[in-house]
Parts: structure tokens; C-alpha cells; sequence
């Protein structure tokens, strides 16, 4: 027998062979959800295929989105640029640079009405990732529903609104975290009574293994960064089987195959423990629903074709891991924003893998899987060990803010990357199986007059509104933020009357502070 040790890429043992499992008794549907939160789950109906799409101006963004909608994509998932990320509009000074280029800038409700030209927003569901501003965009997407004449009861989407992985993993954060989990549970309960079909939090382990955790530490992460939501909401005095079943996941999807799949599954078996210790009692609120996208670190600026091969090979373990809805990367995404050829081969892969590979026919394919089922306990264990490690030093918030949850993701990255510079972990075509010329020519190019176009924009939005209007929903903004009442009525009253993200952002940085 080979005594080759083998690892995943968490540091899990991984046996030459499996011969012992124990029996899998619980059937899909059921608590804890290992095998998939329904009873017949692609069967029923496949996953939601999106793909995420947002750069330059509202009107380009618009027409990618008109193109994928006719393509056969089935939900929409808007990037947004990084000075709507922070709250600055595009005429600022720290937002030079930086207009339109990771995503779509939008300065008020004038460019969602643009963003969504020609889309009914009560026949799509719409993700958007945004989190310190997610409550402006989200009052910005229900002013435009009403517009519409949409039933706001009906309108369905996820605002990412997962702030606490910003101050650990990526940085987009604006106010205190006190102040920021106020906000969030803000959104909590007005959409439980506003828009009830919305999806208000996508708590999301993506950033965290974007910037260099391994498997275990992004299940870990996740699941205490969603305790610390819970608790949230239950000292708001929420109910948990009100707003649990509103909470939904982002996780990202990596190259090793089968840990990957038994992380899924772990997920929702930890998640339906979590939930139902903290008082849930409904089947619906123990779920865990999730989004996954194919991960981005994993793209090669080097011989980028391979990447079809990566997205491929994420993509399958996101669906035998039993997804609710899937993103899948463009090949030159390490180069460029997608151009319009990768963005369709993307959807292409999903829709391969879901009319002709066949995963989809049967529930939980790799249930009894002697290896599967002993790869998801151990990735369970393994990841308890961090979740109770957290909860003695207080809960996520907390390690974040003593900078535990942050090192732990640093040193995994350090580690990760030795090991590709040693050779010991292969990566094709970057230390292994290299050529000398290669790349690809067909990049997309945002231009730097983006910020003249939507400056002049602004500039004329600020002629044509009612600037009492404004000043007096932001005075009133001021004065709820300086209180305790839910802030989203007085947000959604200042993005009706047309002002800014920018205004309405620093009407709470000058109550809340900067963090």
C-alpha cells in the first residue's frame, strides 16, 4: 500500500481507501439537511443560473443584462464599483480612478431606473453585491418595484449586506460594527414586513477564501459570523423562524473536488444545529439556502482557456454539493472584467452540467459515498473546533475585532502560497506544464471618462430635484440615525426625493463615525 501522506487543501488526512461508512438515514428534505434543503431538489426545479454582471454606466450594464436575460440566464447578480461599495458618488475625490471599473456605479434611484431599463423586477429575482451601502441600494430597488406597480410583497432577491466579512477579509466596510449590525438588523425587520419574499443577509465565506482561508476556515467563518446575526436579531427581539428563513449563504467553490462537496453538505447539517439551538423550530428557518460562485483566486492570467476546465470542474462539486444557485467565473476574469464571449461560455457550463451530464437526475448523488460521507464529518469536526474557539472569545465580533479571525486567514494564505512557489502544490501552467507565449488579446477596457459621464449626470440630477425635498428626508435621516427607530422608512423617503448615495451615506458617517 502507498504511505504517501495526502492532504486536502485544509490539512484533512485524506486514506488511500474507504471502507466503512455509517449508514445515511436522514432522507433530502429533512433535518439536518445534509442531503439538500428538498425532498427532490433538481428534479423539482434546477438551480437559479446567474452570472454576475455590472461595469461602467447604469445603460452598459443594462444592455449585458438584456443580453444574458436572452441567453437563457435565469437571475441577475450586480458588481457594483467601489465608490458605491463605500458610499462616495462618483464626483468625489476618493472616488477618482475608480468610477465604473470593478462594477456599475450608481449615485441615486435616476441610475437604477437606468440599470434596469426594460426589466420587470417583479418576474426576475435580482442579487446584489453590496454590504455598508446595501440598505440605500435595497430602498433604491423597492422605490423603483413601486414605480413599476410591482406588488413589493412579491419582489424577491439578496442584498449581500454581510458586513462583518468586510472587517475581516475585504475591507468595504464604512461605520463602527456596532453602528453597521444596527443597520443590518434595521433591514431585518423592515423587510420582514415590507418585502417578506427578500432575502435580506447573504452571509458570505466567498471573500474569506478570496483572500486565502482554506475549506475548513470558510465554513468556520461563515457559520460564527451567521451566529453573530442571529444574536443580533434575537437582542432586537426579532423572532428567529420570522427571519431566519430570510438569511441566505454565498460560499465560493475551489478546485479540490470532493472537499468541496462535503463542505456543502457539512454547511447545512451545522447550520440546522445552530439555528435550531438558538429556538428555531420551523424546518424552513433550520435551512441553509446558498449561492455559490466558482472561485475567483483560482484563475490563471496564464494559459486562461484553462480555466474553462477549472470553472467546469467548481461548478460540478457546487451542484452535487446541492446549490440553490450558481455563478460561474468567465475564463479571462484574471486579465478583465468578463468580456461577452466568456460571460457566455460561463452560462454555457451550467447549462451543460444541467441538461446533459445527468448529476441532476437523482437527489444527493453521493450520499453513502464511503469517502464523501468521512470527508463531511471531518471537515464538520474540524470546523466546530474554530466555532468554539470563537464563541469562548465572545462570539465573531469580538475575534474580528482582536484580529484572530484576519491572522488565521493571513497565515493559511502564506502557507497556501509557499507551497505553490515550492512546487509541492501544482497549479498548471503557472509552476507546472508553463509555455512560453500565451494569453489572450480580447480584454475589456473600462475608459477613464465613466466619471465625466456620471459627474455630469449628477450635476443635472441636482438641477432638476427638489433640493427642500432632499434636504428635509435628510435632516430627518440625521435625527432617526442620532435615535433608536428602524432606519429604512427614512432612507427609502431621501432615495424617492432623488438624493445621492453619497448624501445619504454621509448623513450616517456624520452620526456614526468612521470605522
Amino acid at each position: 500500500m502507498d504511505n504517501k501522506k495526502i492532504t486536502t487543501t485544509s490539512g484533512i488526512e485524506i486514506k488511500a481507501l474507504y471502507n466503512t461508512s455509517k449508514p445515511v438515514l436522514e432522507a433530502p428534505g429533512e433535518f439536518p439537511f445534509t442531503r439538500g434543503i428538498q425532498k427532490d431538489m433538481y428534479r423539482g426545479r434546477l438551480w437559479t443560473m446567474r452570472q454576475y454582471a455590472g461595469f461602467s454606466t447604469a445603460e452598459e450594464s443594462n444592455k449585458r443584462y438584456h443580453y444574458l436575460l436572452n441567453q437563457g440566464t435565469t437571475g441577475l447578480s450586480v458588481a457594483f464599483d467601489l465608490p458605491t461599495q463605500i458610499g462616495y458618488d462618483s464626483d468625489h475625490d476618493m472616488s477618482e480612478g475608480e468610477v465604473g471599473k470593478v462594477g456599475v456605479a450608481i449615485d441615486s434611484l435616476k441610475d437604477i431606473e437606468r440599470l434596469f431599463d426594460g426589466i420587470e423586477l417583479q418576474k426576475i429575482t435580482t442579487s446584489m453585491t453590496i454590504n455598508a451601502t446595501a440598505g440605500i441600494l435595497l430602498a433604491m430597488y423597492i422605490a423603483l418595484a413601486k414605480k413599476q406597480g410591482a406588488d413589493l410583497k412579491q419582489i424577491s432577491g439578496t442584498i449581500q449586506n454581510d458586513i462583518l466579512k468586510e472587517y475581516a477579509a475585504r475591507g468595504t466596510y464604512i461605520y463602527p460594527p456596532k453602528q453597521s449590525m444596527r443597520i443590518i438588523t434595521d433591514i431585518f425587520e423592515y423587510c420582514s414586513k415590507e418585502v417578506p419574499k427578500w432575502n435580506t443577509i447573504s452571509i458570505s465565506g466567498y471573500h474569506i477564501r478570496e483572500a486565502g482561508s482554506s475549506a475548513v476556515q470558510e465554513l468556520a467563518f461563515t457559520l460564527s459570523n451567521g451566529k453573530a446575526y442571529l444574536h443580533a436579531a434575537l437582542e432586537k427581539g426579532l423572532d428567529i423562524n420570522v427571519f431566519a428563513k430570510r438569511l441566505s449563504f454565498f460560499f465560493n467553490c475551489h478546485n479540490n473536488f470532493f472537499e468541496e462537496i462535503a463542505k456543502f453538505r457539512a454547511a447545512r447539517r451545522m447550520w440546522a444545529n445552530i439555528t435550531r439551538s438558538l429556538g428555531a423550530t420551523e424546518l424552513k428557518a433550520q435551512m441553509m439556502r446558498f449561492h455559490t460562485q466558482t472561485g475567483g483566486s483560482t484563475l490563471t492570467a496564464q494559459q486562461p482557456l484553462n480555466n474553462v476546465i477549472r470553472v467546469t470542474n467548481q461548478a460540478m462539486a457546487a451542484v452535487l454539493g446541492g446549490t440553490q444557485s450558481l455563478h460561474t467565473n468567465g475564463y479571462d476574469e484574471a486579465l478583465t472584467l468578463p468580456t461577452e464571449a466568456a460571460a457566455k461560455i460561463a452560462l454555457r457550463t451550467q447549462q451543460v452540467i444541467a441538461f446533459e451530464s445527468g448529476v441532476t437526475d437523482t437527489v444527493d448523488p453521493l450520499a453513502g459515498s464511503y469517502f464523501v460521507e468521512a470527508l463531511t464529518d471531518e471537515i464538520e469536526a474540524a470546523a466546530q473546533l474554530y466555532i468554539d474557539k470563537i464563541d469562548v472569545m465572545g462570539g465573531a465580533v469580538t475575534a474580528i475585532e482582536n484580529g484572530y479571525i484576519q491572522n488565521e486567514i493571513a497565515n493559511a494564505a502564506y502557507q497556501y502560497q509557499l507551497e505553490v512557489e515550492a512546487g509541492s502544490r501544482v497549479i498548471v501552467g503557472v509552476n507546472k506544464f508553463t509555455q512560453e507565449k500565451e494569453g489572450i488579446t480580447d480584454v475589456m477596457r473600462i475608459d477613464e471618462s465613466i466619471r465625466t459621464i456620471q459627474t455630469e449626470k449628477l450635476n443635472q440630477l441636482k438641477l432638476e430635484r427638489n433640493q427642500d425635498a432632499v434636504d428635509h428626508a435628510l435632516l430627518n435621516l440625521k435625527v432617526a440615525a442620532q435615535g433608536t427607530e428602524n432606519l429604512m422608512p427614512f432612507v427609502l423617503t431621501a432615495v424617492e426625493a432623488y438624493a445621492t448615495l453619497g448624501e445619504i451615506s454621509d448623513t450616517l458617517r456624520n452620526v456614526f463615525g468612521e470605522y
